[in-house]
């Protein structure tokens, strides 16, 4: 881990997020840099979580405070920076094409989906154990509306209808006193400019200004695309879910 600054030398900042820890996976990505631009313009401390090597210094106030080097697969030693986050952003991921070979196959589900999974329980669990906070802890899990829509990549389809039905479970599993400690946001984000999308309509700016923009109005369900159907069919979906796992929940003997 490197790290750039402190919170004790860093200038005090104003904004929604002002005071609270961010930590973003993919943050190398364009909308992991557009998100750390944003929510450090909000006043938040944003730890950078990515595969890539950090930078040798900090070169903008615009740029994570900190920086944490980690891989898909080694999600627990994430856990002693996972405990002073107050937001995950799961914004990590992976984008095959056309390539459905079984090892691609599997390498896609392993970073867009299992490893997102992981990440969710351990949040969760950390979040759960800790009852006395003034603001509840929050995850965002970027679910791309590749969970609904055609992407024109069969590997990424798959795995992003994966975690997103993950997490549309674990909001329809948690229950009112869990709901203060974590709160799940879904972001779901049509095409944008960007290494995975270098064709993409939107601007990673933009949609991450979005993003901000309907968190602060207190969205749960973040979408940002310009495809007009998925304003429709997202919500619709979700309601879908929610009824089905709801009748089907079966409460454990000791809740």
């Amino acid at each position: 881990m490197a790290n750039q600054a402190s919170h004790s030398s860093a200038p005090l900042q104003s904004g929604r997020w002002a005071g609270r820890t961010v930590g973003i996976t993919g943050a190398s990505g364009a909308l992991g840099r557009a998100l750390t631009k944003a929510l450090i313009g909000e006043g938040a401390w944003v730890i950078a979580l990515s595969h890539s090597p950090p930078p040798k210094a900090q070169a903008s106030i615009e740029e994570a405070q900190e920086w944490v080097r980690w891989s898909c697969g080694e999600e627990r030693q994430l856990e002693p920076i996972l405990k002073n986050v107050d937001v995950l952003v799961l914004n990590h991921g992976m984008n095959p094409g056309g390539d459905q070979c079984p090892e691609t196959l599997s390498k896609t589900l392993e970073v867009n989906a299992f490893s997102h999974w992981h990440l969710m329980q351990q949040f969760e669990t950390i979040a759960d154990q800790d009852q006395n906070r003034e603001k509840p802890r929050e995850l965002w899990v970027n679910t791309s509306e590749a969970e609904i829509q055609p992407a024109l990549s069969p590997g990424y389809e798959l795995s992003k209808r994966l975690i997103g039905e993950l997490v549309s479970l674990r909001w329809n599993n948690r229950s009112a006193p869990q709901g203060k400690t974590l709160r799940i946001r879904k972001l779901i984000l049509g095409p944008f400019r960007s290494n995975l999308n270098p064709i993409g309509l939107l601007t990673s700016g933009f949609v991450a200004n979005q993003v901000i923009w309907q968190a602060n109005l207190g969205v749960n369900l973040i979408i940002v695309t310009p495809n007009p159907l998925t304003y429709l069919l997202m919500p619709f979906v979700e309601l879908v879910r929610r009824v089905y796992c709801r009748a089907l929940k079966i409460n454990p003997p000791d809740r």
